[in-house]
């Protein structure tokens, strides 16, 4: 198994191939066009996420499970299988296997973590995270 790491180029490539997906998927577009009020803000924002999650370059400051939680809007758990199919996808397109293996491991577990908060915090969430087991 090679030990190379995933690379700038890729994360950003994936977090932009991600992100144009998601604008436009039915289910969880209009949340996030509700939410995002400057695109290309919140790619450079996640691209420091990404990097500073695969890569420990720290450029990344903020608290995205407070951001989570702070969101107004509805949030299930059929959004969160959306979110993580069109990135595992999105992933296995623009990186190679071991590196789209890795980041998506990645992000499920930072998923799993979410919902974990969210479902603590809002009881709707918790009960629907039940309803789908």
């Amino acid at each position: 198994m090679s030990t190379e790491k995933v690379t700038e180029e890729e994360i950003s490539d994936l977090v932009d191939r991600f992100y144009a997906k998601v604008q436009v998927d039915p289910e969880i577009g209009p949340i996030f066009n509700a939410l995002v009020k400057d695109w290309p803000e919140h790619l450079a924002k996640l691209k420091n996420f990404w990097s500073t999650v695969m890569l420990t370059t720290g450029r990344y400051k903020g608290d995205p499970m407070m951001t989570h939680l702070q969101i107004p809007l509805p949030l299930e758990p059929s959004h969160f299988t959306v979110w993580l199919g069109l990135f595992a996808e999105t992933a296995h397109e623009v990186m190679t296997p071991e590196h789209a293996a890795s980041i998506i491991a990645r992000s499920e577990r930072i998923a799993v973590n979410f919902k974990a908060g969210l479902a603590y915090t809002r009881p709707s969430f918790a009960e629907a995270e039940l309803l789908n087991r």
